[in-house]
């Protein structure tokens, strides 16, 4: 008799990635298909470069006005540029021609950062559906437009397309050749919104799709 030989030690240990996946492929599709998706958020930009900028002007201000003021306090008269702002803002008037260029610089400069305060950037990232609240994930936008265009590439008749992903929509336009442009446009709404599914975009924009024919 024969006996029955024992499953290799390393066959339980493969066939478990091949589960998780599946598991996690089930949970995105009844995610997607429960109804209107979960709201999430974009991730927020560090504005690292704001900052360094705004504190670094800011630091050289009151580093060289601090400098002046303690000179002072050491019996040495005042700065020149001080003493002359100082008169300059004491007898100009109001309505003054350059008075209001600088309040107006400074008011654009203080609603930039308001604005930079406010929104929260990084643009050139995507965010994706995932199966916990507490995971999140994002796609390159580059990354997106050049999947979507390799879609567009694989429908028959369609000699080139370009992709431009904002952030409601998705402009498509392709070059056709051999085929109707109407049956062109219809296949290719089809492919990039099945390639706008396995994409499983968070916020999946709206397809606008402009079919022409090639020219010879």
């Amino acid at each position: 008799m024969k006996r029955d030989q024992a499953p290799p030690a390393g066959s339980e240990q493969s066939s478990a990635p091949d589960e998780v996946t599946s598991r996690t492929v089930e949970q995105l599709a009844k995610q997607s298909s429960a109804g209107p998706l979960p709201t999430v958020r974009r991730p927020w930009s560090a504005r690292r470069i704001p900052a360094a900028l705004t504190a670094l002007l800011i630091g050289a201000a009151a580093g060289t006005l601090l400098f002046d003021i303690i000179r002072v306090h050491a019996g040495r008269p005042a700065s020149a540029w001080r003493t002359r702002l100082a008169d300059e803002l004491a007898t100009r008037p109001l309505d003054d021609t350059w008075i209001r260029i600088g309040a107006v610089v400074i008011g654009l400069l203080g609603l930039w950062l308001i604005v930079l305060a406010l929104t929260p950037g990084l643009r050139d990232q995507l965010p994706l559906r995932t199966p916990d609240a507490q995971t999140q994930a994002v796609l390159d936008r580059d990354a997106a437009e050049l999947l979507l265009r390799d879609a567009a590439m694989r429908v028959p008749g369609v000699s080139t397309a370009r992709i431009r992903i904002s952030r409601n929509r998705v402009g498509t336009r392709a070059d056709v050749r051999f085929r109707a442009p109407a049956d062109v446009k219809a296949d290719l709404l089809a492919a990039l919104r099945e390639e706008l599914d396995r994409l499983a975009l968070a916020r999946p924009p709206r397809l606008a799709v402009r079919v022409r024919p090639r020219r010879k």
